[in-house]
């Protein structure tokens, strides 16, 4: 497992950003850069799962392990989810159950810091390496809106 680094300053105030980070509407906007159509299901409380989806029902079951308002989320990544439904562990989920997906939001005088890091295995780094930029443009973009 590699854990990914991707960093970005924003314009924009901490509570604009964690808007534009987990409200649905601008979820589906940003995270479009991984898959067009996708979404996630939660009530979005630390301790919660979470489903990160796409429009034909595959995605990835999660745990919200941390939330800090306007400052910080973490997912903790479960397993695997096919037409809506959770997938039992197996070979392949497990080489990436329990991996990490953090969001960490600093002021740094007029700009704030966008600081993302992401566990990924290895058949994966490249796609991530290519989309995750990508969403990280889309946020700063809404963000300073």
């Amino acid at each position: 497992m590699e854990k990914l680094i991707f960093n970005t300053e924003i314009k924009a105030s901490k509570e604009k950003i964690w808007k534009v980070l987990w409200d649905d509407e601008t979820y589906r906007k940003w995270t479009s850069a991984f898959c067009e159509g996708s979404y996630a299901e939660s009530n979005w409380n630390e301790g919660d799962k979470i489903y990160f989806l796409g429009p034909g029902g595959t995605g990835m079951n999660s745990l919200i392990e941390t939330k800090i308002p306007n400052e910080y989320m973490a997912f903790k990544h479960l397993g695997e989810i096919k037409d809506f439904k959770e997938v039992p562990p197996n070979e392949e989920t497990e080489k990436w159950s329990g991996s990490m997906e953090t969001y960490r939001l600093t002021q740094k005088g007029d700009v704030v810091d966008l600081h993302v890091e992401v566990d990924v295995i290895e058949k994966h780094i490249d796609y991530f390496k290519d989309a995750f930029p990508k969403a990280v443009e889309l946020i700063k973009e809404l963000s300073e809106k």
